[in-house]
């Protein structure tokens, strides 16, 4: 396998942009209809994502270790999704139909087994890996919502009981779907793991968002979720130690911290910890009881509300790192982020320029979401969760 004129080859397919996931859908979803099941009735978005899923494994591809444990995670991950042994063989004719097709001339006898073996290797991990994950955990977990909470318009906070334990470290992300539709969103429990094992969710409906606007207006206690298994690393404590902490909110983005509050004071730590939450306007600080009575319960833990939106200056905003920074200097502390895109890479790039290290911030990737199978999602590793802003 030649790993040059693979990525060469790729460089070219992919620069005939949205009309390399159109015609490899096309020719996936004609050949084997009773695959088009396994994918959300509206494809809008998808495109993206196929290009990103294909680029990502062909630039790791020379990178052997990276990209196998990468590829085991994803296949044990994609049970949940149905993903069976049969089906690869389907996507990998597909994939060397749609690359055939835009090389055109360029499409070589070669080629044609480099990228043959490439897939193989592909299927061949995740398969297995799908099959050894099997002995140690289901697709996913069976849920009863047991409580329901609108804190506003678009904002709803889920309790949540599996019927099995689901073990999480808190600051990961679990993967959220509905029965009634065909597609899976992750959220970060705003809770440590708890003795009678209930999940309590924050979510956001976005606009468009099939499962997000299906938890927060067509949910009620008695309904059954299903829940995928934890992934990410990001917005654990694991690499902070126990240094002093600074947690930077927006929005939703509140839940993961919320369970990082509650970690550091079950483990009685002396560290302490300054919270800085925002919203657009006060009205939208939809956890204020909570928030108050974490802050009442911890002398340790010290709690300054944002608000973004200021009628007295019209066109700015204010994001907590700005209120952050013009507080004081937290160069010593480990720095947690959640919130949008925006909001995150915002206040990343200002803490950069104010003399932070990469290593002292503690966020998950942006733009990244699992939506379905390899072959239609963004296959960056961790998910970015809906309560960091992720689109729903």
């Amino acid at each position: 396998m030649d790993v040059s004129r693979l990525k060469q080859s790729w460089s070219l397919v992919a620069a005939h942009g949205d009309q390399v996931p159109l015609y490899f859908y096309s020719t996936l979803f004609l050949a084997y209809p009773e695959i088009r099941q396994m994918f959300p009735t509206n494809m809008a978005g998808q495109r993206d994502r196929l290009v990103a899923a294909l680029g990502h494994v062909v630039s790791e591809v020379d990178q052997v270790d990276r990209l196998v444990g990468y590829l085991q995670q994803l296949g044990a991950d994609h049970r949940k999704f149905a993903v069976r042994a049969e089906h690869y063989p389907a996507v990998g004719e597909a994939l060397l139909a749609t690359l055939r097709h835009f090389l055109a001339e360029q499409w070589t006898d070669e080629l044609a087994q480099d990228w043959a073996s490439a897939y193989g290797l592909v299927a061949k991990v995740m398969t297995e890996a799908a099959q050894a994950a099997e002995a140690v955990q289901p697709p996913w977990w069976v849920a009863e919502v047991v409580g329901h909470e609108r804190r506003g318009f678009d904002v709803a906070v889920l309790t949540l009981r599996p019927q099995y334990l689901l073990p999480f470290t808190p600051g990961q992300s679990i993967g959220v779907s509905h029965p009634a539709v065909r597609s899976w969103r992750y959220y970060t429990p705003a809770n440590v793991p708890r003795a009678d094992g209930t999940l309590e969710l924050h979510v956001r409906a976005a606009p468009g968002g099939v499962v997000s606007s299906r938890l927060v207006y067509g949910c009620a206690p008695g309904d059954q979720l299903h829940l995928a298994a934890p992934v990410g690393d990001g917005l654990t404590l694991r690499s902070a130690g126990s240094a002093d902490l600074l947690l930077l909110a927006g929005g939703t983005g509140w839940a993961p911290l919320k369970a990082l509050v509650e970690q550091v004071a079950a483990e009685g730590s002396p560290r302490r910890v300054d919270l800085y939450l925002g919203a657009r306007s006060r009205g939208e600080f939809y956890d204020g009881e909570a928030v108050d009575k974490l802050a009442a319960s911890h002398p340790w833990l010290t709690v300054t509300q944002v608000v973004g939106l200021d009628l007295n200056r019209p066109g700015e905003f204010v994001y907590p790192v700005d209120r952050a920074v013009a507080d004081g200097d937290w160069r010593s502390r480990q720095v947690y982020v959640c919130g949008s895109d925006d909001m995150v890479s915002r206040t990343v790039a200002t803490l950069s320029r104010s003399g932070y290290h990469l290593g002292q911030l503690h966020h998950e990737a942006l733009g990244r979401q699992w939506y379905g199978p390899a072959w239609r999602t963004a296959v960056q590793t961790p998910a970015v969760p809906d309560d960091c802003g992720g689109a729903a």
